[in-house]
């Protein structure tokens, strides 16, 4: 099965400054990949460079088997994209730019659009200039999801919703989801939203995709170890796959990298301890791993 989007060595920079420093990246039919990255990781450059709004510096991406920066018609009309910051026409009213949206697109479906902008209480009769950062974006949203696309790519599409309209945003992107043949790609910081929908997680980092897999397999290999030792534990206390560490005396906070229980068994023998192992969700992996890469001794435990 062809990948709908395949990323190969991606270099972008701006002038001298590099963005994206190679990346590979593969996107399955029918997979909700969550993306993640600290402000300036370069996630919504890759998202444009996937989409062809911005042209590789070195390396290539192809959307259904065509390079991005020239897709054709009929790949653009199986896209749909909410970007950070929309743009519209500020003197049409909300539904003139909504029919002139539809116009483009033979698969429109006006049922879908009119139960979404009931359900979010969009105002039709207003002019697009007025709207609040909410309003507008979701009516970027109406506009991406109107001709039900195949591939649906999401940059932080509910930064400017309140809580009700993101939670009513995520139960819509559910029922979205419920056909097999659709694919996400889906920016956040809102890790607790990608948790609910994406099958799948990439993290960007340093311009890299650091990591990319199932979400459950990043929640199995991260841990936290909380271990109480026989004897004082000295300062230079490291074990390996170390992401960030805490000692008190016989006391000792570690958040691990490729957890197993070899490693566990390891601790406890070497350090004659008690060690218990706790859960994180997905935001206090994403910050211990980011931590980790500004910590050189740590990183050097790994």
């Amino acid at each position: 099965m062809s990948s709908v989007i395949s990323i190969h060595g991606l270099q972008k920079q701006f002038g001298q400054n590099p963005v994206l420093r190679g990346v590979d990246l593969n996107l399955e039919p029918g997979t909700v990949l969550g993306l993640l990255g600290q402000n300036g990781s370069g996630k919504s450059t890759l998202l444009k460079c996937s989409l062809g709004l911005l042209k590789p510096t070195f390396g290539g991406v192809t959307v259904f088997g065509e390079d991005a920066w020239s897709l054709s018609a009929h790949a653009k009309a199986r896209l749909g994209y909410v970007p950070q910051e929309f743009v519209s026409y500020p003197w049409m009213r909300v539904r003139q730019v909504i029919a002139y949206t539809a116009a483009f697109y033979p698969t429109w479906n006006q049922r879908l659009v009119d139960e979404l902008c009931r359900r979010w209480r969009l105002p039709l009769e207003d002019r697009v200039g007025p709207l609040s950062v909410g309003q507008l974006q979701t009516l970027a949203i109406v506009l991406a999801l109107g001709h039900e696309p195949e591939l649906l790519i999401l940059d932080e599409p509910v930064a400017s919703l309140d809580p009700s309209a993101r939670r009513e945003f995520l139960r819509t992107l559910l029922e979205v989801l419920d056909n097999p043949n659709r694919t996400v790609l889906f920016s956040t910081h809102i890790t607790s939203d990608l948790e609910r929908v994406a099958s799948r997680v990439a993290i960007l980092r340093n311009g890299r995709i650091a990591f990319h897999g199932e979400l459950d397999e990043l929640k199995d290999r991260v841990k936290r170890l909380r271990i109480a030792a026989s004897r004082d534990l000295p300062a230079s206390f490291a074990i390996p796959g170390a992401l960030h560490c805490e000692v008190n005396g016989p006391l000792a906070t570690v958040s691990v990298d490729d957890f197993d229980d070899e490693l566990l068994d390891t601790v406890r023998k070497t350090w004659q301890a008690d060690v218990s192992v706790e859960d994180l969700n997905l935001e206090e992996i994403f910050l211990e791993l980011h931590d980790q890469s500004d910590n050189p001794r740590l990183a050097a435990t790994r």
